[in-house]
């Protein structure tokens, strides 16, 4: 399992309302590709005052299918997000493979 996590930094100004947007239009879109399996949206908790930080947390089977959400649909999906938010939002992407899983 890959996992495509998408950190979010929003100044604390739009930050309600680029939530709203994220769950509301942003997310399903990004869904509606067909190459992610789940995805959650989780606020990192810090004491730091420089903004809301998020971190997004898609999943897909592979890094191949990783490869061809980059390569078809990323570019315009991210340049929806940056004409409507600019640099109110700092963002940064990392991969990771998902090893084992410990639930209780």
């Amino acid at each position: 399992m890959i996992i495509y996590n998408v950190t979010c930094n929003v100044e604390h100004s739009i930050s309600e309302e680029w939530k709203i947007w994220m769950k509301e239009v942003h997310i399903p879109e990004v869904l509606k590709c067909g190459i992610f399996i789940s995805a959650k949206m989780n606020k990192v908790v810090s004491g730091k005052d420089d903004g809301d930080t998020f971190a997004i947390q898609y999943k897909c089977n592979s890094m191949k299918d990783l490869h061809h959400y980059e390569m078809k649909f990323a570019i315009d999906l991210q340049k929806k997000h940056i004409d409507r938010y600019g640099d109110k939002v700092v963002t940064f992407r990392t991969m990771l493979e998902e090893l084992d899983k410990f639930e209780k």
